[in-house]
């Protein structure tokens, strides 16, 4: 295989509610940020982000940053899924300021890619058991946004 094909899954939008600051550790600077709300919506999916969540976003020596992330989240029809992922987001220094400043960059002036994992009891959505998710995301003041593909 040549190519890696992929179908997309939809929009996971995520906001952040809440920021706690741990500092340097010895695996670099850490951030915790709390997940409360957002969306999950696509061709097959409907779902809202539960309170709880979180980011355990650590910066590192070389300038990239790399979320960390739990949510739950309700689909539509009152089923459960829960997504992790982890990833990385890097780019010049002058952009990353910027987005660490709450700015909006546009997303061709930086990387941010995740990929997701997702388990579910539902019947229904049991498909999300056995994919690998990627997300090609972009910051938003207060949120980040990924467009989330199946890996075929």
């Amino acid at each position: 295989m040549l190519e890696l094909k992929s179908t997309y899954i939809g929009e996971l939008k995520i906001e952040v509610t809440g920021t706690y600051m741990l500092g340097g550790s010895p695996l670099g600077q850490r951030r915790l940020d709390r997940l409360d709300k957002g969306h999950f919506k696509g061709p097959k999916i409907q779902a809202e982000i539960m309170a709880g969540g979180m980011d355990l976003l650590l910066g590192g020596a070389d300038g990239a940053v790399r979320p960390d992330v739990r949510l739950v989240l309700k689909l539509d029809d009152g089923e459960t899924l829960l997504i992790a992922y982890r990833g990385v987001r890097h780019g010049v220094p002058e952009v990353m300021e910027r987005i660490a400043r709450g700015e909006e960059v546009p997303p061709n002036e930086y990387y941010l890619r995740t990929g997701l994992v997702f388990e579910t009891a539902s019947r229904k959505y049991d498909w999300m058991n056995r994919i690998v998710g990627v997300g090609v995301g972009r910051r938003a003041p207060g949120a980040a946004i990924y467009d989330v593909f199946e890996i075929l």
